[in-house]
């Protein structure tokens, strides 16, 4: 049997809000980091470093990607910005966004935030996803939008587009398709 290690987007713009509303109702926190990653298309590393003063009230928020060491602005949706304005109304300033239960101002591991998401994935039957699969599906959408292929490698900080496209998974989509279709 062969096991494949590589996460997927989550495509269903219905699946996605029907996520949204199962975490809003069950665990906030874990809906703040599902929006998170949804929204903003960083890497769990950088989403669990980010503190209630980065973000909140800011139309943009400004971070040093832990993996490439480069820095990045990033846009606010209005939907994050109104979520995380409920969320941190009583929380101060240095507090962590995504605040382990265990400790003092401590973000959970990327361990848990795997396991949040891979429980709520097998939940609404996704499978193959993980942390990554959110970043990823930022990437799909903001594609799918925009269909802006060079903005999206730039925003990834990708070497190249065929990088990218491959990375949100388009090109296999692209290969499935057409061996599909091939005899057809």
């Amino acid at each position: 049997m062969i096991k494949i290690k590589t996460v997927k987007a989550i495509l269903d713009d219905e699946k996605i809000k029907e996520i949204e509303d199962y975490l809003k109702n069950e665990n906030e926190r874990d809906y703040i980091l599902f929006l998170c990653g949804i929204t903003l298309g960083l890497r769990i590393s950088d989403i669990l470093s980010l503190r209630v003063g980065d973000i909140v009230n800011k139309d943009n928020i400004y971070i040093t990607e832990k993996k490439t060491g480069k820095s990045k602005e990033i846009a606010i949706s209005k939907k994050l910005k109104n979520a995380i304005k409920i969320y941190c109304k009583d929380a101060d300033k240095k507090d962590y966004l995504i605040k382990s239960r265990q400790g003092i101002n401590k973000p959970i591991g990327r361990d848990r935030a795997y396991r949040i998401i891979r429980n709520v994935a097998e939940l609404f039957g996704l499978d193959r996803i993980g942390t990554h699969s959110l970043r990823k599906s930022f990437g799909r959408k903001y594609y799918q939008k925009y269909e802006d292929i060079e903005g999206l490698r730039k925003y990834f900080n990708h070497s190249t587009v065929s990088v990218t496209r491959s990375y949100i998974g388009l090109e296999q989509e692209i290969i499935n398709k057409n061996v599909k279709e091939l005899w057809d």
